[in-house]
């Protein structure tokens, strides 16, 4: 009779691992592939940056859309989950912030081509803005309230319109090599701050 550590459910748990593992190498590889060459990116060069075989790639994400959406998931949790994590460990909520936001500038730098894989007018499309929106505003809320009430941040600022300009000033240099978003959204960060009186 097979003692417990080494009961008939022990090669399921397994496979469920490898299963999580797979799908975690895959996403990541995908945001990476997506970012240095865009969404339509051959499948084939995610599967190699994740260390896994094409028909392992297939078996997750059988379309390029799902894959997309998949991404798209993973980095707004992955973002989300930053901003408590950031509160905690940096030396400001005013720091933390802005770490969260740089995090957030990567998370559209990618999220821009992927939304142009999507239809606007779809369901899916709808679907992940919700999600996008319900996860990351509370992350936003939390990091900027922070900073508010340690008299960092003007109490002005609506997490919203925050998180809305910083995807502008992201997305408005598209075509021109010789606008930099991070330069723009830094001057908007310092505009934001409480200065010390003189």
């Amino acid at each position: 009779m097979p003692s417990a550590e080494h009961s008939g459910n022990e090669p399921v748990d397994n496979r469920r691992a490898d299963v999580v593992r797979n799908q975690k190498k895959l996403l990541e590889a995908a945001a990476e592939v997506f970012v240095t060459s865009g969404v339509d990116a051959p499948v084939r060069e995610v599967a190699a940056r994740a260390g896994v075989g094409v028909g392992t790639l297939y078996r997750h994400y059988p379309t390029r859309v799902e894959l997309v959406e998949a991404v798209f998931r993973h980095q707004v949790e992955a973002c989300a989950e930053a901003g408590p994590r950031l509160l905690a460990e940096a030396d400001s909520p005013l720091l933390a912030l802005r770490r969260w936001i740089d995090l957030f500038v990567d998370f559209l730098v990618t999220k821009h081509g992927l939304a142009n894989t999507l239809q606007p007018d779809s369901s899916s499309f709808a679907a992940l803005h919700a999600h996008f929106l319900g996860r990351l505003l509370p992350a936003a809320e939390r990091l900027l309230g922070a900073a508010v009430a340690a008299g960092e941040v003007r109490p002005d600022v609506q997490p919203y319109a925050l998180m809305r300009g910083i995807g502008n000033l992201c997305i408005a240099g598209d075509e021109d090599p010789r606008y930099e978003p991070r330069l723009m959204i830094d001057l908007l960060l310092r505009g934001l701050e409480v200065r010390p009186a003189p």
